[in-house]
């Protein structure tokens, strides 16, 4: 019987298998040389199991936030933000921070300007009476106060909010070290 799925086959159809293939065998000698051979071969190997899709590798983060480090580079490079975030200002007379943190704003501005479009959330100016109606958009306006009740709300507007209209962030290279925020620098003399 070339039937492949014989292993699902009950007891008794076995056993009826069998004592035809016994029967057949005694009154036919092909069938019973092709039955020897199939007996002296052994039980028949196992089909392989089929191999385990591969995993997808997950980037390393570097790579999944390379857009975002390649962002923090361009404000260290243009404005000095890490360095200036880095430093302990309280020892600095206010004089120094504020020279310093113009340099930062100019910079860190001009990156800002040259890869987003940002608008406000909100259209109203800060300290505008505005209505929060139902179904707000809560990534898009954060409630604070006393906040009791169901919306519509209304308050007075803190701060307008941003939304990046337009993003120009740069293509990084396979071959770079997101990582790297800042080379360190050598002045050779």
């Amino acid at each position: 019987m070339a039937n492949e799925n014989l292993k699902d086959l009950s007891f008794f159809a076995r056993l009826g298998t069998g004592i035809s293939c016994a029967l057949r065998a005694l009154s036919s000698p092909a069938f019973a040389r092709q039955a020897a051979a199939l007996l002296a071969a052994g039980p028949a190997p196992a089909p392989p199991a089929p191999a385990p899709a591969p995993r997808p590798v997950a980037p390393p983060p570097e790579k999944t936030h390379a857009a975002g480090l390649q962002m923090l580079a361009l404000l260290q490079r243009e404005g000095r933000l890490i360095d200036f975030l880095q430093e302990d200002v309280a020892s600095f007379p206010d004089a120094d921070v504020g020279a310093a943190a113009r340099v930062v704003h100019e910079g860190c501005r001009k990156v800002l300007r040259q890869s987003l479009t940002l608008a406000p959330v909100l259209a109203q100016s800060e300290g505008d009476t505005v209505t929060v109606p139902i179904g707000f958009d809560a990534q898009r306006i954060r409630l604070t106060g006393n906040v009791a009740g169901q919306p519509p709300f209304r308050g007075a507007l803190k701060h307008h909010g941003w939304v990046a209209t337009e993003i120009r962030l740069p293509q990084v290279a396979e071959s770079l070290d997101a990582r790297v925020l800042a080379p360190a620098e050598v002045e050779l003399g």
